[in-house]
């Protein structure tokens, strides 16, 4: 079963042949997790870096941000037996799109924040496609753990 998420959104899922998959990410930055022995996998479409700027969307979509959407997707990933010892975390987005003359930079805060939270619980990212100016959608296969990149104009493995 294929689960779309959205922005701000967090899926975890231990369920053979799932699939989870994001869609156009730009500025924004998709975490990926997947426990190789279990083959729980995980993911997360983290909008902005900080929740102090809303407070309000915190509380009520905690995944739109770096800072409170990441503990809820290692609290799920752990609860459904995901293992850090064995698990590999990959990013892709945080790119600058319609932002050319960087004045905002969201793409590149969002991957320092996410690197920031990561390195702080002791975890490290073993894989990333980030920055550019390309919009990038992003899956993982539950079975195989791939994650698979692509825009409109090519698809590519990470």
């Amino acid at each position: 079963m294929r689960h779309d998420i959205g922005i701000g959104h967090i899926k975890t899922t231990a369920t053979a042949g799932d699939e989870i998959k994001t869609y156009a990410l730009g500025s924004c930055i998709a975490v990926i997790l997947y426990d190789k022995k279990t083959k729980i996998a995980g993911m997360i479409h983290i909008a902005l870096p900080d929740s102090a700027v809303n407070k309000e969307k915190a509380q009520s979509l905690p995944g739109y941000f770096a800072d409170t959407g990441l503990p809820i997707l290692l609290k799920d990933f752990k609860k459904l037996g995901g293992d850090r010892k064995s698990t590999v975390i990959k990013i892709a987005g945080g790119s600058s799109i319609m932002d050319e003359n960087k004045t905002f930079d969201i793409g590149k805060r969002n991957a320092i924040a996410v690197k920031r939270f990561l390195w702080k619980q002791g975890l490290g990212v073993m894989k990333e496609d980030i920055g550019g100016s390309i919009s990038r959608t992003v899956s993982i296969d539950t079975d195989t753990g791939k994650v698979l990149l692509s825009n409109a104009k090519d698809k590519w493995e990470l």
